[in-house]
């Protein structure tokens, strides 16, 4: 038989953590599952300087702090590969390469995968000069050169970004004009900080032995080969939610993201979402552990929610 809980939390990052600290704190038997290391992305981060209560920290360090904080009221920690989650009313099955397991609430909160170039340099440099990321790393390129690697909304929104903190921020775009919105492409071509690079095919990701030193990408249309100088290299070709394992449950868009309200709420009781996975603008720590926080009540209310429709049935 599968083992039961009250919450199973699938996926172990900052918002997973902080929900199952929510839920346990509520007195629930609670299980967080992840395919990997707990902390998630925490643990590919040089330093983070941006999560109130630190001026910096080490991502695996402040991943230990929030697992420990995670697990002091119960909650505990398994590995798991999710391959599916059923609805089976009062009662949701969580089918692992590991095992099934059955809980009355299931949080999802297995984030997104930024889509790679695939181009040499990218992996080596990651985290000394190549990110998916300008708020949480842009503070370290202050008055230095950097680029931006797409032509849509977050490529130019990022770069806009950048130019606040960056001497200079060249856009890299495969066409021949961006495919962001109108406003937003406005705002980059009058700033005097963004430059732009166009029909460029990024071949490669230059570096020394410690950091980033620029691009090179072939012209599309003379064939000509180019470097552009840089100490950074922003990657802005897209998102890719994290889950597929989520078709059968009808929780997800027609782009594989997780809707919910405010409660962090699904279409379906009993399951909510927090996080990368969900639909929305700013991914950062921050924000995942505010959603956490309200999962966790959330599941418990709902879970209480039952536990009434129980005793009211018992009483008629």
């Amino acid at each position: 038989m599968a083992k039961q809980y009250d919450v199973i939390v699938i996926g172990a990052g900052p918002g997973g953590m902080t929900a199952a600290l929510y839920a346990s704190r509520a007195n629930l038997s609670v299980l967080m599952l992840d395919r990997g290391i707990y902390g998630g992305q925490m643990n590919n981060t040089a330093a983070v300087e941006n999560y109130p209560g630190f001026s910096s920290i080490l991502g695996p360090d402040l991943s230990q702090k929030m697992y420990d904080g995670a697990t002091q009221f119960g909650a505990e920690y398994a590995y798991g590969n999710v391959t599916d989650l059923r609805d089976e009313g009062a009662m949701k099955r969580v089918v692992t390469d590991e095992g099934e397991f059955e809980a009355k609430a299931v949080i999802i909160a297995t984030g997104a995968e930024h889509r790679k170039l695939g181009i040499p340099g990218e992996e080596e440099f990651g985290g000394r000069g190549v990110s998916y990321c300008a708020v949480c790393d842009g503070a370290f390129f202050k008055d230095q050169e950097v680029t931006v690697i797409g032509g849509g909304d977050s490529a130019v929104e990022e770069g806009l970004y950048l130019a606040g903190l960056a001497s200079k921020v060249t856009v890299i775009h495969r066409r021949d004009q961006l495919r962001a919105q109108q406003i937003i492409q406005q705002r980059a071509f009058a700033n005097d900080k963004m430059h732009f690079v166009w029909n460029a095919d990024v071949q490669e990701i230059l570096g020394d032995d410690q950091k980033v030193t620029g691009v090179q990408y072939k012209d599309k249309v003379t064939g000509e080969t180019h470097v552009i100088p840089a100490a950074g290299a922003f990657i802005y070709v897209g998102i890719k939610p994290l889950t597929d394992s989520f078709k059968n449950v009808g929780v997800l868009d027609e782009a594989g993201w997780i809707p919910t309200n405010d409660l962090m709420e699904t279409h379906v009781p009993g399951i909510f979402a927090i996080g990368d996975v969900r639909a929305k603008g700013l991914r950062q720590i921050a924000t995942a552990v505010g959603e956490g926080g309200q999962a966790g009540q959330s599941a418990f209310n709902y879970i209480q929610s039952l536990q009434d429709a129980t005793l009211t049935a018992a009483t008629k």
